[in-house]
C-alpha cells in the first residue's frame, strides 16, 4: 500500500519566489505599454533602476537631470548595445533631438534677423539725423 503524502514528504515551497512573481505580475498589470516594451528587453535592470531615480526624484522634488544623469546615461548606452530590440525607441529619440536642433536654429535665426533688423534701423535714423543736421546748418 501508498504511503499517503504528508507535509513531512513533501519539499518545501519557496513562498519567496513566489512571492517576487506576484509582485512581478502586479507590477506588469498597471503598467504602460511604453514601460512593459522597456522591461521586455534585455535593459530591464537599467529601465528599472532609471524609472526608481525619476520616481524619487520626483518624490524628493530634486533635479531630475543631476540626480539621474548616471542611471539615464547607462540606459541608453545599454539601448545602443542591444539595438535589435530597441530600435524604435532609438530612432524616436533621434528624430526628438534632430527636431529640438532645428527649432533652437530658427529661434536662433529670428533672433539674429531681429536683432540686424533694429540695428540696421537705428543706423538709418541716426543717418538720416546727420543729413538733417548738415542741410539745417547749410542754411544758416
Amino acid at each position: 500500500m501508498d504511503d499517503p503524502k504528508t507535509l513531512e514528504n513533501q519539499a518545501p515551497i519557496n513562498t519567496e519566489q513566489g512571492d517576487q512573481e506576484e509582485e512581478e505580475e502586479g507590477e506588469e498589470e498597471g503598467e504602460c505599454g511604453f514601460c512593459l516594451f522597456m522591461k521586455g528587453g534585455g535593459c530591464r535592470d537599467n529601465f528599472v533602476a532609471w524609472e526608481k531615480c525619476i520616481k524619487e526624484a520626483e518624490k524628493k522634488k530634486e533635479d531630475i537631470f543631476n540626480k539621474c544623469f548616471e542611471v539615464t546615461w547607462a540606459l541608453k548606452k545599454c539601448m545602443e548595445a542591444h539595438p535589435d530590440y530597441y530600435a524604435p525607441i532609438l530612432r524616436a529619440e533621434k528624430a526628438a533631438e534632430e527636431e529640438a536642433v532645428r527649432e533652437l536654429e530658427k529661434e536662433k535665426a529670428k533672433e539674429s534677423a531681429s536683432a540686424l533688423s533694429s540695428s540696421a534701423g537705428s543706423e538709418e535714423r541716426s543717418s538720416s539725423r546727420e543729413e538733417e543736421e548738415s542741410k539745417v546748418s547749410e542754411n544758416e
